[in-house]
């Protein structure tokens, strides 16, 4: 059965893949996807961003919350040319510069699964802690990933928390060490995360179901 895009908010959609999401921003007149889910996944991105009246040929740039399978596997596959923003050394794997390190087991499983990753011809840009794009604000928070980055939006009320934490039972828990690369780092990226970025309703997990309200609460909520 085809799922259909959700809107958490005004001008923001979460567009429901299988495993794994991404989402639709209207930052202001600007079109926003965050992540592009697996290689296999874009008739289902195209379909959603169509639902809400867009095409992904409107997309204005991609913001990749991290390099992983399930979140950049389809970036080559999307008919567009948006920019794409990406941090850390998660910019270099992204671009083929490099690759994962074989010497964690979150970098051992990258390099297996980055034999499915194509490099997208769009252009990649680098994104510096506490930089903008748009309404967004870059805030490093590695962990999950080296190079993993969450985007908040003041304006907009939005959390685009990427893999940080995944939601569960109505909250948000962090992520695991089978996917991290140093959970004791989540647990610094979440608590830096709440002491610097400013409030915000909608949380969107790159897995679970985002939560509508009190985003920046339940990630607060994780710190001890």
């Amino acid at each position: 059965m085809a799922r259909m895009v959700v809107r958490l908010a005004d001008g923001v959609w979460w567009i429901q893949l299988r495993g794994v999401n991404a989402y639709l921003v209207e930052d202001g007149d600007d079109l926003v996807l965050c992540d592009a889910g697996m290689p296999w996944h874009r008739s289902a991105i195209q379909s959603q961003i169509e639902e809400t009246g867009h095409a992904v040929s409107d997309l204005d740039r991609i913001l990749v919350t991290h390099y992983d399978l399930d979140h950049v596997g389809g970036l080559a596959r999307l008919d567009t040319d948006a920019p794409i923003y990406a941090g850390g050394n998660d910019v270099a794997i992204l671009r083929g510069d490099t690759k994962p390190p074989l010497t964690n087991h979150k970098g051992l499983l990258q390099r297996g699964m980055g034999l499915f990753v194509e490099r997208p011809s769009s252009t990649i840009r680098s994104i510096a802690d506490g930089e903008t794009v748009g309404s967004f604000t870059a805030y490093y928070t590695p962990g999950h990933n080296p190079g993993h980055i969450a985007y908040i939006s003041e304006d907009l009320g939005v959390g685009l928390l990427g893999d940080l934490v995944r939601s569960s039972n109505g909250g948000l828990t962090a992520s695991p060490w089978l996917f991290s690369y140093d959970t004791g780092e989540v647990r610094t990226s979440i608590r830096s995360l709440v002491e610097r970025a400013p409030t915000f309703e909608v949380a969107c997990p790159g897995h679970g179901t985002p939560l509508r309200e009190n985003g920046s609460a339940a990630l607060a909520a994780l710190v001890t």
